[in-house]
Order: structure tokens, then sequence, then C-alpha cells
């Protein structure tokens, strides 16, 4: 990761954290887990979008299935010019159309309302298969967190992907091991993600999930010929803020004012950032 890269995402959670702080509530750690991944997607060319023209049909489309981490959605489709910031400052307000969790009804950009985990995957699925059927060169993107996998809906949706050889989609598994108030080990036991899928058919990778490099080189790697493809992005729950990372109890809460000495010092934020006027 080079110096901008670095000063930019440290840039967007301190960003992440303000908004979320002063809007009251958000999924601090698990925005801040996926983040690289969001970043790579939409600002390193990965990705192919208008701004301009958000519904243009040769988009590829984004499904964050994890969609408890959409505050950080939010911030990166701000940077990537999706909305202004003083609409992004109006998160969780009264009237806004910025909410704790994505919702395609309220923003041009967003593909689908998620939420309820184990349904991102089906409803990406669903739009590859229309991609191939209308001859469009676009692709789809998902994003997966682990403890999600443990849903039904998913394998369901591993099984159609592999079975209707949807080589125009990736789903990226934001594998941070932690789940709500625990971790996914102590809750469904090791499980090896690298030999499930390929077990259901897909092709997997595994990188660095906070190392641009590494996954820039992947996303950017075409997908084998009729088959879907999971890259599995190994990655720090509530990484940037030592007191968040690798704690479950981080999962839905902010500091207190005791904690939030480490989230001021270590992201640069002022006491005058985090006044709400």
């Amino acid at each position: 990761m080079d110096m901008s890269d670095e000063k930019e995402l440290k840039d967007l959670r301190k960003k992440i954290f303000i908004t979320g702080y002063k809007g009251g509530t958000a999924h601090l750690a698990s925005s801040f887990s996926c983040l690289e991944i969001l970043y790579t997607l939409y600002t390193k060319g990965i990705m192919q979008y208008n701004v301009a023209e958000p519904d243009m049909q040769e988009r590829d489309r984004l499904i964050l299935s994890k969609g408890h981490a959409g505050l950080a959605l939010y911030t990166v489709m701000w940077k990537a010019g999706f909305l202004k910031e003083e609409e992004l400052d109006t998160y969780l307000k009264p009237g806004t159309h910025i909410g704790g969790e994505p919702c395609m009804r309220d923003l041009k950009g967003v593909e689908a309302s998620t939420g309820s985990l184990g349904h991102g995957l089906s409803i990406g699925v669903g739009i590859a298969i229309t991609q191939k059927l209308d001859h469009l060169k676009a692709k789809t993107y998902v994003i997966l967190g682990d403890g999600e996998c443990e849903e039904g809906t998913i394998w369901e949706g591993a099984m159609s992907a592999a079975a209707f050889q949807l080589d125009n989609l990736t789903v990226v598994l934001d594998c941070n091991q932690v789940q709500k108030m625990t971790t996914v080990k102590d809750t469904i036991k090791t499980v090896n993600w690298k030999e499930k899928w390929e077990a259901f058919g897909w092709s997997v990778c595994e990188v660095n999930g906070h190392c641009i490099k590494e996954l820039y080189t992947c996303l950017s790697e075409e997908n084998m010929p009729g088959k879907p493809r999971l890259i599995i992005a190994h990655t720090i729950k509530g990484k940037g803020v030592s007191i968040m990372e690798n704690n479950p109890i981080w999962h839905f809460k902010l500091p207190n004012k005791k904690e939030l000495k480490y989230f001021k010092q270590e992201l640069g934020i002022s006491d005058e950032e985090l006044e709400v006027k």
C-alpha cells in the first residue's frame, strides 16, 4: 500500500467514525474490516460505473450482503462521487435518505437493499444470470461476511452460481473471524472456507484483505471460464483502532468517554470535529 492509499483509508475511517458518532449508532467494526475491499473496487478501476449515468446498462454491480457495514459503502460511494458530503452528513438524522443499511430506493448506485443476512449472494446470482442473458460484459460483485455464511441461503446461491456457470460473478468473503458477540470458530467450529467453496464448484483465491496491492491483483484477474470466483479476504474486525480490533464487543457499539480517546488519537480526530451542529 502506498502512502497516498494509507492516508486515504485513514481519512475514510475517520469519516466513518465521525459520521456514525454524530448519527448516534453504527456498526463501526464491520465497516472498518471491509473498507479496503470497497475502496479497491470503487477507486482502483476494478468496477465499471458512471456516476453521471448510474443506471447505465453495462455497469458492474456491487451487492453488500453484510449490509450492517452500510456506512462503509456510503462513505466510499461519497468518495467515488455518488453523493455529496452534506448528504452523507445527514446519516440517521430526521428526514435523511442515508440509513444504517443500504437501500436501493434512496440512492442511485446502491444495487440492492440488504441487511437481513444471507440474501445478498442470491440477489447477485440473479443479476449475474440476467447479465448473461442480456449478453452484457458487465460483472457482479458480492461482499459477504464469514459469519453470514452460516445462513443456508448462501449455499443455495453458491450451488446455483456454479450450476449456471456464472464466470461474471465474484464474491469477496470478508473473513474477519468475528460475528456479533463471539467468534465464528466458537459458533460453527473450524471451517476451511477454501475447501468448502471449491467443493461447490467455485475457483478460490486468498488475500490479505487490508492490502490494496493483493486485492487489486486478485480482483483484476479474469474468472476461470464457466466458474464463479470466491476471494477470501483475511481481515481484522475493527481494523485501525486498537481497542476495537478483533474484539467482539464492538460489533454494534459506540465508545464511552474513556474509550473515545483511542479513536481520537489513532484516527486524528479533534473535539471540534465531533461537535453536533
